[in-house]
């Protein structure tokens, strides 16, 4: 990337996950910017569930100089067992079978390794501010003026919500999230469970129509990953927020489940890092509005049913850069990145409109298929690499 100008811009970014750090990243590596991120958090958030690297993401992480620790931490699960209600084995399939990424090119890794290695690029040129967050802001000719929770005020040339699914940002630009979220069907719930079972690398999933349980080892002996989706109709509204009725739900939901499920439930409600949420997605007319933008899953988030959502923010983070780097003003530049991102971004949201929710059946037919095509993948190699997932070339 070159910079189109000398003389170095202000940019706040507002969040520290994944598309955050990669922004400032290479806004930082232009010389073309003075880069400010503000994280709610008090600290860098690590662990975190596996997440995938594919396609045109890869690419923008090996730009980065990232992938050859991204290829160390690469989790290469070895295989899905999948169980029927009495907790019974179905098939026991490839991990790649199912994946539709490019076996031996594609990435899992941990969240939190990932962003560990995005901030550890920039955590000595790019200014960190833990434990803040964005109170105001106000656009006006010559910049934007921000009001942080503590009481910092500052100006700056332009302002990017980073800030995920629940963008504060996007309120702000857009109103209520509900204008713009594409709510899927399914609840779910994400937490860690001791290994009781003694799993390496590999995931186990449980179903019946409408409810899934999964463990996922990744290779730590002491703990697993959990996962408890279902389906749901009508969207939950705030229920999710709150912990406690949160819990209740999916308690509800899964009170007559058999195999580990009721352990799994008297884990969750233990657990320290629960993360509950629905299957949804973020669809914007536009991804901008004057001075400030929107990147990740602020502006596009795909749902965990694509498995595209770190995928979206490199790939968003880089184009965005991109465009400002590469466009005079501001308005240009931003107009440049809807522009050259759209479709690529419509591609991997649609994996959810071609069976992107397959694991998860609604009904006992559907259910049924499933299985049979699971037993047909018993000894099939990976799936192909889905075409969304290169869809674009970066520039």
């Amino acid at each position: 990337m070159t910079a189109h100008t000398s003389t170095k811009r202000s940019v706040l970014i507002s969040g520290a996950s994944v598309a955050g750090p990669a922004l400032a990243y290479w806004l930082h590596r232009s010389g073309a910017f003075e880069v400010t991120v503000v994280e709610k958090a008090a600290a860098l958030r690590d662990g975190g569930y596996p997440i995938d690297i594919r396609g045109t993401a890869v690419e923008a992480v090996r730009r980065a100089g990232l992938l050859p620790r991204l290829r160390e931490a690469h989790l290469d699960a070895r295989r899905a067992t999948f169980l029927d209600a009495g907790g019974e084995v179905i098939a026991s399939v490839p991990a790649g079978a199912l994946a539709g990424g490019a076996e031996g090119q594609d990435l899992e890794v941990r969240r939190g390794d990932l962003a560990a290695l995005l901030y550890g690029s920039v955590r000595d040129d790019v200014e960190f501010l833990f434990g803040d967050c964005v109170d105001t802001f106000e656009e006006h000719a010559d910049g934007v003026d921000v009001t942080f929770r503590s009481g910092l005020r500052r100006t700056y040339d332009l302002v990017v919500g980073a800030d995920g699914m629940h963008s504060a940002t996007r309120a702000a630009l857009f109103g209520p999230e509900e204008r713009y979220h594409r709510y899927l069907g399914y609840c779910f719930a994400l937490f860690t469970v001791p290994n009781t079972l003694g799993l390496d690398r590999e995931l186990l999933m449980w179903n019946t129509p409408g409810r899934a349980a999964a463990l996922y080892a990744t290779g730590d002996p002491e703990e697993v990953h959990a996962f408890l989706t279902f389906h749901r109709p009508e969207a939950p509204g705030g229920t999710l927020r709150d912990p406690g009725a949160g819990v209740d739900l999916v308690a509800s939901a899964f009170a007559d489940a058999g195999w580990e499920v009721p352990a799994m439930l008297e884990a969750l409600r233990k657990a320290a890092d629960p993360f509950l949420d629905t299957a949804g997605q973020i669809r914007l007319p536009r991804w901008s509005r004057g001075r400030v933008a929107l990147v990740g899953d602020a502006a596009y988030a795909p749902s965990f049913l694509t498995g595209q959502g770190t995928s979206l923010a490199l790939v968003g983070a880089y184009m965005l850069a991109h465009s400002l780097l590469t466009h005079p003003g501001h308005a240009e530049a931003l107009a440049a990145y809807d522009r050259d991102l759209r479709a690529f971004v419509a591609l991997n949201q649609g994996l959810v409109d071609e069976g992107g929710a397959r694991l998860f059946p609604v009904t006992a037919e559907a259910l049924e298929r499933r299985n049979t095509m699971l037993r047909g993948l018993s000894a099939l190699p990976a799936a192909p690499p889905r075409p969304a997932h290169t869809a674009l070339v970066l520039p």
